[in-house]
């Protein structure tokens, strides 16, 4: 068995395999950086047939290259990449693999892979074993990098979950959530623990609601038939938006280790009773109003009587002294009227009988685009008067930190998994309590077919949406 990956930072001698390189995911997140290890290579693998000219064509087809420099780094780049093709379900494909991987590195002593699985999850069980029948190392590190969705349920969550244990031991796995990497999420925990002022009120005592958002000014774009079998509360709130959630309500944990931080978040969901039905709103977004955009239906690819929601908004409640009572507001969908995730943490009123009518205080962190924290508060209007006014206090990152670069989330996340840290990918029993707190309204909602969502038209604000809601499901 090769060595406990642990925390080992992989510096030199490491082989990145990119499984589905010609997918998706693979075009997108192909970044330039000076953060690899020495000697490092990058095979991609995938089902599609084509040869290395080929491939090194499509590499350098999604990367930019605005200046001189760039263009070297990049030649220096695909100098490091090769591609082999092969099926998933095979032991050949992967035995050629291996010889491929032996290929590569050589006469080295150690063979330290990483293997990145940018793959659908039907094929996430069959391919990690043949991963390591076939790849596996005798002398080195290896690591797994799974892609979310990690099951649809609680059931299929554990089923992949006892899949993967006889072969990768949880400190070999890392599940790859990419709101985990992204600037202002991994903030959250700084912001919290690192200013006095915010710590003493940041409980029920003072804090009346929390907001996560997400939205997106597009719709499915042709992925409708993926986005139909998962849908918005399992391919964003489960995981994205609940993990953002942990982050917020999460105790002070020991130290920053990878394992301490994990402890307080798989509490926090310990601590979430299961959705309830009533305490939700779906819908499904339709042609736009000057029939510009289509419905979610009018893509080929969905079926003419999905029920698939394409916009969701709930409320969940923990219980603990901290928080019990305070509702914690999920909302997230498609086809909205604009690109955003944003927290909005709102205190309670002011309880002085002075000042009536006064807008609450709010802390608003947003997370994309434009990373920016600000808070909302109430000041006196200059003059001679005592009117009060509504203001805020704003730290918006590309006026302050305008000489820095902000990574994108995947650059940060496979730095963190070659470093061997953790802190920023979701362990078993956290991605177990996750599923625990949804599965019974995902179960709900596929069992009870007269349950429709509500149609709203392409464009919309998702506080319109909220307004307009004609039920909720316990009137129903």
């Amino acid at each position: 068995m090769a060595e406990n990956a642990g925390s080992i930072e992989l510096k030199d001698n490491t082989v990145i395999v990119v499984l589905g390189a010609s997918g998706d995911l693979a075009k997108k997140k192909t970044h330039r950086n000076q953060f690899l290890p020495n000697d490092i290579k990058i095979i991609g693998y995938a089902r599609t047939k084509m040869d290395h000219e080929e491939y090194i064509r499509r590499v350098k087809s999604y990367i930019k290259t605005p200046t001189k420099e760039m263009e070297d780094q990049l030649e220096t780049f695909v100098g490091l990449c090769s591609y082999i093709s092969g099926q998933y379900d095979q032991d050949e494909s992967f035995i050629n693999l291996r010889k491929h991987l032996e290929h590569v590195e050589g006469d080295r002593k150690e063979q330290n892979r990483v293997f990145y699985m940018a793959l659908p999850p039907s094929v996430f069980i069959p391919v990690s074993e043949h991963l390591k029948r076939n790849c596996y190392p005798k002398k080195g590190i290896t690591r797994l990098i799974v892609e979310k969705p990690f099951g649809k349920d609680l059931d299929s969550s554990r089923k992949l979950q006892k899949a993967l244990e006889p072969n990768w031991s949880e400190d070999e796995v890392f599940r790859i959530d990419h709101y985990l990497g992204k600037e202002m999420v991994k903030n959250i925990l700084i912001l919290r623990f690192a200013n006095e002022f915010f710590g003493a009120t940041w409980n029920r005592n003072h804090i009346s609601n929390v907001q996560v958002s997400f939205k997106e000014p597009f719709g499915t774009e042709g992925r409708g038939g993926y986005f139909d079998e998962f849908g918005i509360i399992r391919d964003v709130m489960q995981n994205h938006l609940l993990q953002v959630l942990t982050l917020l309500a999460m105790e002070r944990p020991i130290s920053f280790s990878a394992e301490d931080i994990r402890d307080e978040k798989v509490r926090v969901l310990r601590g979430i009773e299961a959705i309830e039905p009533k305490d939700v709103i779906i819908g499904q977004y339709k042609e736009s109003p000057d029939g510009y955009k289509p419905g979610y239906k009018q893509d080929d690819t969905v079926p003419k009587d999905s029920r698939c929601p394409t916009f969701c908004a709930l409320a969940c409640y923990i219980k603990n002294e901290r928080w019990d009572g305070v509702p914690f507001i999920l909302k997230a969908g498609k086809a909205l009227n604009e690109q955003k995730t944003e927290i909005r943490i709102q205190f309670k009123d002011v309880t002085s009988a002075i000042f009536k009518n006064r807008p609450r205080n709010e802390l608003v962190v947003r997370v994309q685009p434009n990373e920016s924290i600000y808070i909302k508060m109430n000041s006196k209007l200059p003059g001679l008067s005592m009117q009060t006014v509504a203001t805020e206090l704003d730290l918006t990152y590309r006026r302050r930190f305008s000489d820095l670069k902000i990574p994108e989330a995947y650059e940060s996340l496979i730095l963190d998994a070659l470093k061997g840290d953790h802190s920023n990918f979701v362990r078993d029993d956290e991605l177990d309590a996750s599923w625990r707190i949804f599965t019974p309204l995902l179960h709900y909602l596929d069992d009870n077919k007269e349950i429709i969502p509500m149609e709203y038209p392409y464009g919309r604000q998702s506080h319109d949406i909220t307004k307009m809601s004609v039920f909720k499901f316990d009137n129903l």
